[in-house]
């Protein structure tokens, strides 16, 4: 059967509906016509507690098939579907779901007593209701919540099409295409992080719209990511630097343990990679890595595959398709290649609003040109380097200082399990520069290390982007999908001086 005629999940599910669809974090296989009867279902008994299009659903749901149905039920009857944190206080779940107006809030066992909700899983939803196709369907869509630097998180939200999901899938599949070579057929997908974030919920949506078998780990452990790479022959996944950063990591002989060889699009997002960590990986497993930037706002507006990147070591890309690019100065005036400044991006696919705030959306953007509020530079052909977010820029002696730089140095070091780079007041410099060290594994934090990393930082970067202080922690705050949070390291150090 040919399943790149066809237009995504829901008509694969009725004309191969054996074909496996989700291998759960038990090993449970769930195929592609009983994830369609049991997304059916759920459609029926959300209309059925009054839900209609425009509406809004949340999940405070474990990695799993429980959330896979709520993606695939909710993004056929028009209604918008809110992933949530499991890892949220009860306070912080109760903001978002008043913020969103959830009508229906489908929680794990786990996180009920989160949620003040009787629903638990869908049992509740399926209950007495037939499997059978919806009538007037309309397509859904998913509206996550920003974590934010600053202030409460707010939904990115954007307009409901008064059309089902299939006439929209050809164009996301399209897209996904053309920027990762992603294409329909009998390939397999390996979820490696918590599917409340936008990447990993996109890619597990798609891979199913696309006719992949997905397989879902609860977290991620370098090692059990290599095994269940090689026993499902894994094609394809989602992943973040930070995980490469470990896996490189692993001993040698549990590298070679492991065939990897199944793998032909690993995508990463969600920070800038150092160009040693990825050069790495692609040593490894071969030219594989495809990298794309964006944001939840805007989705993704750069993306570069491996052989360029190989080109080009350090670049996020080039503008994807249907977007458009610019660097602007303070005063909005656009740079020339070369010189950083805040990249804007625009595109007809990519319009949102904050929900309820339009202040804030008003405030993200120039015209129709948004920020995702990161510091980079284009060079001469278009390729974006990204130099740091605008918020971790370090100003020591009136020169700008960007601390992923220093970071993808210290990372180089064998010694250096992780690391975050923070400004520091001083009264002198404006800023001092202070690292503060996770040491890996077999290795002492001390005076001598200290020095090694000072002399390792010596040829690849500039003395006055040294640390003036190397501090070393047990453990260093990251979200479940490895962004480094310098918010929280810069405020906990802060608050010990």
């Amino acid at each position: 059967m040919d399943i790149g005629q066809l237009p995504g999940f829901y008509a694969i599910a009725e004309a191969d509906p054996d074909r496996p669809a989700v291998i759960d974090t038990d090993g449970t296989t769930t195929s592609y016509g009983e994830l369609l009867a049991l997304s059916n279902r759920v459609s029926h008994g959300l209309r059925a507690r009054g839900l209609a299009k425009g509406d809004v659903v949340a999940g405070v749901l474990p990695n799993g098939i429980d959330a896979v149905v709520m993606l695939m039920a909710t993004g056929q009857i028009g209604l918008y579907y809110v992933p949530i944190n499991w890892h949220l206080t009860a306070a912080e779940i109760d903001y978002i779901l008043g913020d969103c107006d959830a009508q229906v809030v489908v929680s794990g066992e786990a996180y009920a007593d989160k949620t003040k909700n009787p629903d638990i899983g869908i049992a509740g939803l399926v209950d007495g209701q037939p499997a059978t196709t919806p009538e007037n369907r309309s397509a859904g869509a998913v509206m996550w919540y920003t974590s934010g630097t600053t202030g409460f998180p707010k939904g990115v939200q954007r307009a409901l099409p008064d059309a089902p999901p299939e006439q929209l899938l050809p164009l996301y599949t399209w897209f996904l295409g053309e920027v990762c070579d992603l294409r329909p057929g009998d390939a397999v997908h390996l979820v490696t992080s918590p599917m409340y974030h936008s990447s990993p919920c996109a890619h597990t949506q798609f891979a199913l719209h696309l006719g992949h078998t997905v397989v879902i780990t609860p977290r991620f452990e370098p090692v059990n990511i290599l095994e269940l790479v090689e026993r499902h022959r894994v094609t394809n996944a989602m992943m973040v630097p930070t995980m490469f950063h470990r896996m490189l990591q692993l001993p040698q002989e549990v590298k070679d343990r492991y065939d990897v060889s199944s793998l032909q699009q690993v995508v990463h997002t969600g920070a800038a990679c150092p160009v040693a960590v990825k050069q790495g990986i692609m040593d490894w497993w071969g030219p594989v890595l495809y990298e794309y930037y964006g944001s939840t706002e805007s989705t993704i507006a750069f993306a570069v595959k491996p052989r360029e990147w190989l080109a080009r070591p350090g670049t996020v890309g080039r503008p994807a398709p249907t977007f458009e690019a610019r660097i602007l100065d303070e005063e909005g005036t656009e740079l020339p290649p070369g010189e950083p400044g805040m990249i804007y991006v625009r595109s007809a696919t990519a319009n949102f609003e904050y929900r309820k705030d339009p202040a804030k959306t008003a405030a993200s953007k120039r015209g129709d040109w948004y920020a995702p509020g990161d510091i980079g530079y284009l060079d001469k052909d278009g390729y974006l380097f990204l130099c740091d977010r605008r918020t971790d820029l370090i100003v020591s002696g009136g020169v700008n200082i960007y601390p992923a730089e220093i970071e993808a140095a210290l990372l180089e070091h064998p010694a250096v399990a992780d690391v975050a780079v923070i400004g520091v007041p001083d009264e002198e410099w404006g800023h001092n520069v202070v690292a503060l060290v996770q040491v890996a594994d077999g290795h002492a934090a001390g005076e001598a290390l200290t020095a090694e990393l000072l002399e390792h930082c010596g040829p690849r970067i500039a003395r006055f982007k040294h640390p003036r202080v190397i501090e070393y922690r047990d453990e260093l705050p990251r979200t479940p999908t490895g962004k480094l949070s310098r918010t929280k390291v810069r405020e906990e150090y802060l608050a010990r001086l």
